[in-house]
């Protein structure tokens, strides 16, 4: 069974057991789980539902494993040829990671 799902304008097909990392958002530090409703599509051994967009009723509940999770590193380098001026600027984005539990259509 797995689900296609979209969170931030993003989509991610699903299964149980499987670890995504979605974009970070404003939570509470005791928070376990995380629930998806924007589900576009679910497949199972009964056959495929397809939503025109959203699927009603269907939903994706995953277990948090990490509030602030960070993704790699990502260096981009300025340089103004010929003028001695040059930049290297890093950056890490930070994601939740997330351990998909139910899929329920």
């Amino acid at each position: 069974m797995y689900a296609v799902i979209e969170d931030s304008g993003q989509q991610f097909r699903v299964s149980e057991g499987d670890v995504l990392d979605v974009d970070l958002r404003d939570l509470p530090e005791d928070t376990k789980q995380i629930e998806f409703d924007r589900v576009l599509l679910v497949s199972s051994d009964d056959g495929t539902k397809i939503g025109t967009p959203m699927l009603d009723g269907a939903k994706v509940v995953g277990d948090i494993v990490d509030l602030e999770a960070k993704g790699p590193k990502v260096h981009s380098y300025y340089l103004r040829r010929r003028k001695a001026s040059r930049k290297k600027v890093g950056h890490r984005q930070k994601h939740i990671r997330v351990k998909i539990a139910k899929i329920s259509a």
